[in-house]
């Protein structure tokens, strides 16, 4: 007589005897995956839970709230930002880095942490405040400077342009038009952004 599917099964799914680093990691995404498809207002601690594979017992664990889990999952799904482009000119170099973090707001976690900052109120922004900052703004402003600085040196840019305020123009823009006008950063709104903005107010008064 064969044996039966039930006494051939394995008596406990390989997904439940997850542990550590490995259930975190699948955790962390899950959460991820719901931001990113139901949004902050729709992400639950029992849907992260189903979706990971595990137990509800497991994430409270760990995290003991939303904001909590949130937080670590978007700290841990961000993309990373390391080196600026260096591609021979001024511009090249901030096209490059615009279509790089159109890359990221479009990626996964760049959906997951729009969803936090469009449905959050202002608490719990506040709570997140820290993930965004150093996870998008500053990486993104450090590069911007790299471009910016090597710009004046080539005689590109003018001298005084290495300030905080012309730092936060793009990366303001870019947060400003797809949060209020839903731009999705078409090629041609990346080169319009670059040539009518952000050139003319780098531009060395030499050139």
């Amino acid at each position: 007589m064969g044996t039966s599917s039930w006494t051939a099964a394995p008596a406990q799914p390989a997904s439940l005897r997850r542990r550590g680093a490995v259930l975190e990691r699948a955790i962390l995404e899950a959460a991820l995956e719901q931001l990113s498809t139901v949004g902050w207002n729709g992400l639950t601690m029992e849907g992260v839970a189903a979706g990971a594979q595990t137990g509800k017992a497991a994430v409270y664990r760990r995290w003991s709230s939303k904001e909590d889990l949130v937080a670590d999952a978007l700290q841990s799904g961000l993309p990373r930002f390391d080196e600026a482009p260096d591609l021979g000119s001024v511009r090249e170099d901030l096209l490059a880095l615009c279509r790089q973090a159109r890359e990221a707001m479009y990626s996964r976690p760049g959906f997951a942490l729009r969803s936090v900052i469009h449905e959050c109120d202002t608490l719990q922004a506040e709570r997140f405040h820290s993930v965004i900052y150093e996870g998008v703004v500053e990486p993104t402003i450090r590069l911007l400077r790299e471009v910016i600085s090597r710009g004046i040196g080539r005689g590109e840019v003018r001298s005084d342009a290495a300030n905080a305020y012309v730092f936060d123009a793009m990366p303001a823009m870019m947060m400003y038009r797809s949060k209020m006008c839903g731009s999705e950063w078409s090629e041609r709104d990346i080169e319009e952004m670059i040539d009518q903005l952000m050139i003319p107010l780098l531009r060395s008064h030499r050139v």
